[in-house]
């Protein structure tokens, strides 16, 4: 099992700035790549970025390329993301995904096997 943690939720204005943080813990050798996804009030979750751990290839989503940035801390297993140019229509539920599949695209939640608490994130117009 592998647990994962997020934190770094808020409220922000248009235009401000979030970075989310969420740390794993637990069987963590087995995994092969962390997410982020979202989901807003009666809309399914949807994907916003990836990392596969073993070349450090990243994946957006089209709505947050240019925007948001995933990254990760080895040492700390801990992925983040760096939210820029918030915008109101990203007000979500923000969860952390982790995947022990060695192969996928990485951009669909059924490929991930573990998955955090979520963290909310509201941006005002």
């Amino acid at each position: 099992q592998v647990q994962l943690v997020e934190s770094g939720g808020g409220l922000v204005q248009a235009g401000g700035s979030l970075r989310l943080s969420c740390a794993a813990s637990g069987r963590t050798y087995s995994m092969y790549a962390m997410a982020w996804f979202r989901q807003a009030p009666g809309k399914e979750r949807e994907f916003v970025a990836a990392m596969r751990w073993s070349d450090s290839s990243v994946y957006y989503a089209d709505s947050v390329k240019g925007r948001f940035t995933i990254s990760r801390n080895n040492a700390i297993l801990t992925i983040y993301l760096q939210m820029n140019v918030l915008k109101p229509e990203d007000t979500a539920v923000y969860y952390c995904a982790a995947s022990d599949r060695n192969r996928g695209t990485y951009l669909y939640t059924h490929e991930y096997d573990y998955w955090g608490q979520g963290t909310q994130v509201t941006v005002s117009s």
